[in-house]
């Protein structure tokens, strides 16, 4: 990377600035006003593209931020085709903002193409995917649904914050956008907020800047430094978080406690072959059900070293209660029909000692099933 033509400096320098001072009348140094550009940001695009494969990335000020650029594409009485079980903030955009605003939105199984190819319509413009799913789990067949979309002339979305670009290219694998939370393992220390999108079509790219710079939901130059600064530990950090999630796995899956486990990692996860042929390794993140609804808050309330808070990808440990905080925004009748149910957590595995988390989550387990 390019990180400074003036004197050389290895960090990226942050460009707090709101303009730039022209050369001349009609003639600027590359940048004229920071919600455009601002060669902060410039440097995380460039970072991002590169970590997907792509010929143009662009960075927002949220995950969502970076979804809305998305649905820009799209008109009224287009529909767009999702992964059945999707992240709560997602389906609240869509389904309480967008949805009246003229767009459609449809739910189906992404693991199955023929599924897929038969929900197509004649007002379908795109196939929008998560994989693994947020927080079941759910793998979708990238290449196989990619290539429908191709052959029907629509586009195929992925959301790859879960498994991060260092185990999953979706790009490669034939979808046309990859978007990100990069407040998740891009970042990776919990202190961003912030969203790319990734496109493999240069014209695309191109749409996907001009919405950044209408809309103006820019990632500041600091959090783009944070997410230059993630990006250099992202392979250390998730290989770190990986080995230690799949011990974690382990340990819970015997567990008398826990009545179901969702982790591709594990041996009997549903389409865990097609996982494994589109990514390189199982990520960091488990879901599972304890064996009474009951005993949840005891359960969470007696954790230490795992913390209970909102988010993925980063450094600590998070354990969240999805029917009640990331996906209560999604109808308890639509949780219920895709599988969420209250007696579900989901965790994030950090790079703490696996011997402290296992630690933590078994004496957490003794707590919570010593009563009924």
């Amino acid at each position: 990377m390019d990180a400074d033509r003036a004197f050389g400096s290895v960090s990226v320098p942050i460009y707090a600035t709101a303009i730039y001072r022209y050369k001349a009348f009609g003639k600027h140094r590359g940048f004229d006003y920071s919600r455009s550009e601002n060669p902060t940001r410039q440097a995380a695009e460039r970072a991002v593209a590169d970590l997907e494969g792509g010929t143009r990335g662009v960075v927002f000020s949220s995950g969502m931020a970076a979804v809305s650029a998305v649905m820009t594409l799209f008109r009224s009485g287009d529909q767009i085709l999702c992964s059945d079980d999707l992240y709560g903030g997602t389906y609240r955009l869509f389904e309480r903002i967008l949805k009246h605003c003229g767009l459609r939105f449809a739910y189906v199984d992404m693991g199955n193409p023929r599924t897929v190819a038969k929900r197509i319509g004649r007002r379908t413009r795109a196939v929008f995917i998560e994989t693994p799913t947020n927080p079941l789990m759910k793998i979708a067949d990238i290449r196989g649904v990619a290539r429908i979309a191709r052959e029907q002339g629509i586009l195929s979305v992925v959301d790859n914050t879960f498994m991060s670009p260092l185990l999953q290219r979706p790009l490669a694998l034939g979808a046309d956008v990859v978007v990100h939370s990069a407040t998740k393992f891009l970042g990776g220390h919990n202190d961003l907020i912030g969203g790319a999108v990734v496109t493999a079509d240069p014209d695309l790219g191109e749409r996907m800047h001009f919405a950044q710079k209408a809309i103006g939901a820019v990632l500041s130059p600091f959090d783009s430094w944070l997410l230059l600064r993630g990006i250099k530990t992202l392979a250390i950090r998730v290989a770190r978080a990986q080995q230690t999630a799949e011990i974690v796995a382990d340990f819970l899956a015997t567990h008398p406690f826990v009545r179901k486990i969702f982790y591709p990692g594990l041996p009997r996860h549903h389409r865990r072959e097609v996982h494994f042929s589109q990514a390189d390794g199982p990520g960091a993140v488990i879901s599972f059900e304890l064996a009474r609804q009951s005993a949840v808050p005891r359960f969470l309330d007696a954790l230490q070293t795992v913390l209970l808070a909102e988010s993925l990808g980063g450094v600590e440990s998070l354990i969240t209660h999805p029917s009640t905080m990331t996906h209560a925004d999604i109808p308890p009748e639509e949780q219920a029909a895709v599988g969420l149910t209250p007696s579900l957590v989901r965790l994030s595995v950090g790079i703490e000692s696996p011997d402290d988390l296992v630690a933590d989550i078994a004496q957490a387990l003794r707590k919570a099933g010593r009563f009924r």
